[in-house]
């Protein structure tokens, strides 16, 4: 496990169009190999889906768009056409439509070869969900995954297989930037290590807030008679409790990190949706517009910073709360770089 020393940086609030940014003072510290993170200087790839299910009673406006606006944003920092795939479902070829062959095929594309020093970015905006974890590696026993196009016929993308093409082949040195603009995406890669808005201190699962819903449901279950609604509630927070155990938190924890810079800013936690929006006129996915919003508007950011700053920038319409999250333990006070 990777530890860092953390260093508080200086705040300045900032009022621009009703919302009040937070703005680093001076120079945030720049990450880089001397103090354990990668420089960000080699190679530099990405992979950006956009799901709008075209024709289908699923469809969504704002993904398409969001693809393309995070295109342009790349193009601007240092990345080149030749090294960005775009799958979205209004391709005309079939290999670059999001079907989920595609998409697996897609994600292996952007982790080979990667090594030390390369800084890889991951974009997916589409429709998200929950399935029930089968190997007892979460705590709210929910697997988050994604919906390719053709997930009626061929299925999700579960947050464990996501982890294994995306995260598991990275080496120290590598930095893998990902936004998933989607419902139920808190923890949609499995990193470990998840960062409260307030203060970039670890939020720690609290097993009883998180199984309200089930209690309640056991004592409607005793009320009604429906002898099958309290024992599937019941099941859910023995697995909880189970995962929750210090021993196995550790373990799940482990087989999830990754030397790698691993760092991932979801729409929402995982038990919330994320909106597909209009703004400016303009279909867009809520958190791929916050995103660049505040980038443009202000581009010297920490991470915590602009996870606040994007929170800041929803709040004023939205209700669902994004999150970030990392593969090891990362001072967030350090500068979001590319």
């Amino acid at each position: 496990m990777i530890h860092h020393s953390f260093k508080a940086i200086n705040l300045t609030k900032e009022e621009h169009q009703g919302v009040t940014y937070q703005r680093p003072e001076g120079h945030p510290q720049v990450p880089n190999s001397s103090n354990g993170y990668s420089s960000c200087r080699g190679n530099k790839k990405a992979l950006l889906i956009g799901c709008n299910y075209i024709g289908s009673k699923h469809a969504l406006r704002g993904c398409i768009n969001d693809v393309h606006n995070m295109y342009n944003f790349l193009l601007k920092n240092g990345y080149s056409t030749d090294n960005i795939v775009m799958l979205t479902d209004d391709n005309r070829e079939s290999v670059k439509v999001p079907l989920r062959a595609n998409i697996l095929r897609a994600m292996q594309w952007l982790v080979k070869n990667a090594r030390s020093g390369d800084s890889l970015f991951f974009h997916y905006s589409g429709h998200g969900g929950q399935e029930k974890d089968t190997d007892g590696d979460e705590e709210d026993g929910m697997d988050d995954c994604i919906y390719p196009v053709d997930f009626e016929t061929q299925g999700s993308i579960i947050d464990d297989i996501m982890n294994d093409y995306l995260v598991k082949p990275l080496v120290a040195g590598v930095r893998l930037t990902c936004i998933f603009d989607s419902c139920h995406s808190g923890t949609a890669l499995d990193l470990p290590y998840t960062y409260r808005a307030q203060d970039g201190g670890i939020k720690e699962y609290n097993v009883w807030k998180e199984s309200k819903g089930d209690a309640i449901n056991i004592l409607k279950g005793y009320a009604s008679n429906n002898v099958g609604l309290m024992l599937s509630s019941a099941v859910n927070v023995i697995k909880r409790v189970q995962a929750s155990n210090s021993a196995n938190k550790e373990e799940n924890k482990q087989k999830k990190a990754s030397p790698a810079d691993v760092i991932m800013f979801s729409g929402c936690k995982d038990s919330q949706t994320s909106a597909d929006a209009n703004e400016a006129g303009k279909f867009t996915g809520a958190l791929s517009w916050a995103f660049l919003q505040v980038l443009d508007q202000y581009p010297t950011q920490t991470y915590l910073t602009l996870l606040q700053n994007i929170r800041a920038v929803l709040a004023t319409k939205y209700t669902q709360k994004p999150q970030l999250s990392t593969s090891h333990h990362i001072d967030p006070n350090m500068k979001f770089v590319l």
